[in-house]
């Protein structure tokens, strides 16, 4: 067997290729992700009687294995009307044999039929097509249905304002970002309509993950919660929020350490946004990031390990997919890349990590977009790392007198010296990165 020849030929190298290109692997895969559907499946149904359902683990099983030697057999007799008729057949009795258990619950969910043609067409697809979006295809099944009461509870919780907002948002985007002309407009090459609105849509769909976890799980769930679910959104918000709860609160130790936390988090977005957009710009940023990060982290637990307390206080976060909030931020992004294009232009890369320090003491995330758009330009990647380090650290900076300026001492101090310490580690690691 050829096959055979070149796995023992070079049995490192090619004895991962060899296994999964072969029917008994795949047919393995296909019954793995019956398996792990079944398994949730199961799970919740293991109170009702032997016989009672319709499948269970055993079935689901039984199915993505079906699935799979459907798609064998179509693929030996280069016959796609095999795989259909199987489908089509298994189709009709599963949902015949569901609906008699429906009329007898007297229930109308039909999740049962969806997840067991799904099961039977990753089953087909793991044998004759990529095995790894089957599999993937199979986790992410098993992960939706094992989500219902989560998913459920996000629906009660969320408002039709904050759902309409997202999917106005996803229809201008589907629609509008096709459209917009994917070329600078101004003469530096900082105003491109196409990416300044795809990379708004990207940072405000990072925030509103962050907004719907303050949604779901409440900012009253504890402080750790509070700070980190809402820092996703706005990390200055979150910490002014504590500032002003902290006057009148015995625990302003703790609403710092939780506000270190936000810091901490708002520091790894960035990180997180950089990997997503210019990766090369993560050799800059990363060292530094992440050591102002493991402070901000050590200071923060260290200050809610000394001051539990209960009651964290209303996060005041927004819903980022607010057209109005999102325009203003577009428009900002858009002023900001062309002016920063400009400086960048006149005065090299100085230009830039000055735009960025400035624009980051009101917006960071504005200030990060602004300076990784230079990065395919004249400013190196070097410069465009400097530029992101320049505008966290002055958002750092801003926050913490937004912070002052809000809420006692006893809040500000110890706050204060959790910046002062992630930014000197900061420096410190970018000071050492060109000999790591």
């Amino acid at each position: 067997m050829p096959g055979l020849q070149t796995a023992a030929a070079t049995p490192f190298l090619g004895a991962r290729d060899f296994f999964v290109d072969t029917l008994i692997a795949r047919l393995g895969l296909a019954l793995a992700i019956g398996l792990l559907v079944g398994l949730e499946r199961g799970w919740r149904e293991r109170d009702a009687p032997a016989g009672s359902r319709t499948a269970g683990i055993r079935t689901y099983g039984l199915v993505g294995l079906v699935g799979g030697v459907f798609a064998a057999l179509s693929q030996s007799l280069d016959s796609a009307l095999v795989l259909a008729a199987g489908f089509l057949g298994f189709a009709a009795i599963f949902a015949w044999y569901q609906a008699r258990e429906a009329a007898r619950d007297e229930t109308f969910s039909v999740t049962g039929v969806v997840a067991g043609l799904g099961v039977f067409a990753l089953g087909a697809l793991a044998v004759t097509g990529d095995y790894r979006a089957a599999a993937a295809g199979g986790a992410a099944l098993a992960g939706v249905l094992a989500s219902r009461e989560l998913l459920h509870g996000l629906l009660r919780r969320l408002s039709w304002v904050e759902l309409r907002s997202a999917l106005v948002l996803a229809v201008m985007t589907a629609i509008g970002l096709p459209l917009l002309p994917d070329r600078a407009l101004d003469p530096w090459g900082g105003f491109n309509p196409f990416e300044i609105w795809l990379f708004t849509v990207i940072v405000a769909a990072i925030s509103y993950l962050g907004y719907i976890a303050v949604r779901v799980l409440g900012p009253s769930r504890g402080l750790l919660v509070s700070g980190i679910a809402g820092a996703l959104v706005s990390s200055t918000a979150v910490t002014v929020a504590f500032a002003r709860h902290a006057k009148g609160a015995s625990n302003a130790l703790a609403l710092s350490g939780a506000a270190s936390l936000a810091a901490m988090v708002s520091v790894l977005r960035v990180c997180a946004v950089v990997l997503l957009l210019k990766p090369d710009v993560i050799l800059t940023v990363g060292v530094p990031a992440v050591a102002a990060a493991a402070v901000f982290a050590a200071c923060g637990l260290l200050f809610v390990s000394r001051d539990r307390g209960k009651d964290p206080g209303a996060s005041a976060v927004r819903n980022p997919f607010e057209l109005g909030s999102l325009a203003l931020f577009a428009v900002s992004f858009a002023v900001v890349s062309t002016i920063s294009a400009a400086l960048a232009g006149r005065f090299g890369g100085g230009g830039v990590i000055a735009t960025s320090a400035v624009s980051g003491t009101f917006d960071v995330d504005v200030a990060v977009l602004s300076a990784l758009r230079m990065a395919d330009g004249a400013v190196g990647v070097t410069v465009v790392g400097q530029a992101v380090l320049a505008a966290l650290a002055a958002n750092a900076v801003v926050r913490l007198a937004l912070a002052t300026a809000a809420g006692p001492l006893r809040y500000s101090m110890p706050l204060a010296a959790a910046t002062a310490l992630a930014l000197a580690a900061g420096g410190v690691a970018f000071w050492l990165l060109p000999a790591l």
